[in-house]
């Protein structure tokens, strides 16, 4: 079929993003993690932990350096305090703390799983994280000068018993930029509240990784994307204001789809605002901003 051109008229206001496609399995993606490659590793008889580290240089997160986070055992990170909270909230929370989701839901490691961590700030893993942000964030000329790996290795759901699932988050930084990868590679249904992405204080900006706050949609999360990579999620987050580098009355966007039956059904639509939406930010929009389609027009080619 030959596509069509389509000319999508939009509106700007609050936030939300994405892209998903479909590949390879997500493990091959995972940064090195666990004993064998030399984590401090958290095999616990407790259902709710949380590990304080000291790290060896300063994140930078919208704005906020910190110099410590917590590794909590329910899927996330915060920094000010551990948190111990289970059932996870959807974004934005407009609260008081900034968190870092990878997957946020009631895990208990006391069943089966491990949650392990190491920083560098030299060797192969640095140049991997340059390597990998430059692809990402092109025309930064980023070096990274210190990474966190923090991994949940096929870790149980509470009331789940029998279940596994691995995901990861890797803090990057290098001069004033900061970025996080999450990495997911098999992931189980779950019954309980879930949220992936990340939220600041008082929301000032926030991202929810579409479909995650759906306990069935886990399996997917190792298809799903905003750089081609499945199963791999990339975010600068330092909050610089040469972010927001596109101007204000940007209006109208025009984009090819390969048939116009791909929106007319509601789902499509949104993966494609989605699509839209992140390309965009990765170019300078907001992350405060939202897209919301307007009108679709049918075009000859």
């Amino acid at each position: 079929m030959s596509p069509v051109s389509c000319y999508l008229l939009v509106f700007i206001s609050v936030l939300s993003l994405s892209r998903v496609t479909e590949g390879q399995t997500a493990p091959v993606i995972f940064y090195p993690f666990g004993s064998v490659a030399g984590d401090t590793v958290n095999i616990s008889t407790e259902d709710e932990i949380s590990q304080l580290i000291d790290l060896w240089s300063p994140f930078v997160f919208f704005g906020r350096a910190y110099n410590r986070t917590y590794v909590n055992s329910n899927g996330d990170l915060t920094f000010n305090q551990s948190s111990s909270e289970f059932i996870s909230q959807p974004f934005p929370i407009n609260g008081s703390e900034d968190i870092i989701a990878p997957l946020w839901t009631d895990i208990d490691v006391s069943v089966n799983g491990i949650i392990s961590y190491q920083q560098y700030s030299t060797g192969s893993v640095l140049t991997r994280a340059t390597q990998d942000i430059n692809q990402y964030f092109p025309g930064l000329n980023f070096t990274a000068i210190w990474v966190l790996v923090a991994t949940w290795d096929r870790v149980a759901y509470h009331y789940h018993s029998g279940t596994e699932t691995s995901f990861q988050v890797v803090l990057i930084s290098g001069s004033d930029l900061s970025f996080i990868l999450i990495n997911y590679g098999d992931c189980a249904v779950t019954y309980n509240s879930v949220q992936a992405g990340y939220d600041t204080i008082n929301s000032t900006a926030y991202f929810a990784i579409p479909g995650s706050n759906n306990g069935n949609f886990m399996p997917n999360l190792k298809n799903s994307t905003n750089v081609n990579v499945p199963g791999r999620w990339a975010f600068r987050v330092d909050g610089g204001t040469h972010q927001n580098s596109l101007q204000e009355n940007v209006v109208g966007i025009q984009m090819r789809v390969t048939s116009f039956s791909d929106l007319r059904d509601s789902a499509n639509i949104e993966t494609v605002i989605e699509k839209l939406q992140q390309e965009l930010i990765k170019y300078g929009l907001p992350n405060s901003v939202k897209l919301n389609l307007r009108r679709v027009q049918k075009t000859q080619p």
